[in-house]
């Protein structure tokens, strides 16, 4: 099931560049956030069937306008239809580097599947700590799967490159959404990146954590995230020797209390 698909300028800088990112949102998701910002589709199933044929043709139509990339949204539930889909597009002259934009709960098994496929692999690395990934986002040894998924990925398609516009042809590109009163282990996720994938590892630390969904239920998640607590994420990052950063503004509509 597919929610949407199109040309999208709301993502990382180097997989937008000029003329967006071609991303195909699927429906449902093999995680359980409690704080999930778009649960309408990954919770609540938002979205409308499409055959492999029809998914094939929405990639070629995201290349026919230009986009840089087809950028795969919580991909990891149905890699076997996008593999049969990707097929028949390959087939009718898909060229366009293949995005892997999953929540990093990933088995190597299925990541092997993907060995040569995908170009860009462009995980979440959501908790450091196995306790709170299953009482927010039900799901078992998080950090231990996410680390082994991070580490695999990077074996095949090494730090994020660049071409000379500054737009991703092949690489590892990690998301870390920082969650209010630490939840997120921030120090453990930067860590792990820096000694054991790569200083040179491209990290997205994003500070757009609100409360949606079941968050309002829960009382560390409650509020949105302060100022400190995204600045204290990006200077731990650097203590660690992480460079590639993403962004390192604070969004404006967060104001520090």
């Amino acid at each position: 099931m597919v929610s949407s698909y199109g040309p999208h300028f709301g993502e990382e800088t180097p997989l937008v560049g000029r003329h967006g990112s071609g991303t195909i949102f699927f429906t449902y998701c093999n995680l359980h956030c409690t704080f999930c910002q778009n649960y309408t589709i990954s919770q609540l199933g938002e979205g409308s069937p499409v055959s492999r044929e029809k998914l094939a043709g929405m990639m070629l139509s995201l290349q026919d306008k230009g986009c840089h990339n087809i950028n795969l949204v919580s991909p990891t539930h149905v890699v076997p239809y996008i593999l049969e889909a990707l097929e028949l597009a390959a087939a009718k002259g898909l060229y366009l580097p293949l995005v892997y934009n999953t929540g990093g709960y990933d088995t190597i098994e299925t990541l092997r599947l993907l060995d040569g496929v995908v170009d860009i692999y462009m995980p979440d690395m959501k908790y450091s700590d196995a306790k709170i990934a299953e009482e927010l986002s039900d799901i078992k040894n998080y950090p231990e799967t996410n680390k082994a998924a991070v580490k695999e990925m990077h074996r095949q398609v090494g730090d994020l490159q660049l071409d000379e516009e500054g737009v991703a042809q092949r690489g590892l590109l990690v998301r870390h959404l920082v969650l209010p009163n630490g939840l997120a282990g921030t120090e453990g996720v930067v860590k792990f990146l820096a000694r054991e994938v790569s200083t040179n590892t491209y990290l997205n630390i994003m500070a757009q954590y609100h409360p949606c969904y079941k968050a309002f239920d829960i009382p560390k998640l409650d509020r949105p995230l302060l100022g400190h607590e995204f600045s204290d994420a990006i200077e731990l990052a650097h203590q660690q020797g992480l460079y590639r950063l993403d962004k390192e503004q604070f969004p404006l509509r967060f104001i520090s209390r």
